[in-house]
C-alpha cells in the first residue's frame, strides 16, 4: 500500500507456515511480531485509512487480516 508520506510502499506479511509476521512501514523500517494478533493490533493502533493514497486498498487489507483479530469499526 502506498502511503501519503513516502514513496516506499507499506507491506504486511502474515506467513503462518514460516512463523513470519512483519510490517514494512513507509519509511522502509520494519516491525516484527510473534503472532498475527500482535501484528493486527499494531496496525489498528498505528495506521488509518487516511494515511494511504488508496483508502479502499487499506480497507481490503483489513478485511484480509480480520480472520486473525476481530475488527471493530
Amino acid at each position: 500500500m502506498k502511503s501519503k508520506d513516502n514513496a516506499y510502499p507499506c507491506i504486511v506479511t502474515i506467513d503462518e507456515d514460516n512463523g513470519r509476521y512483519t510490517i514494512r512501514k513507509s519509511d522502509s523500517s520494519g516491525e516484527y511480531f510473534n503472532s498475527p494478533k500482535e501484528l493486527v493490533a499494531w496496525i489498528m493502533e498505528n495506521w488509518h485509512s487516511e494515511d494511504f493514497l488508496d483508502c479502499e486498498e487499506y480497507e481490503s487489507m483489513l478485511c484480509e487480516i480480520s480472520v486473525y483479530f476481530p475488527l471493530i469499526h
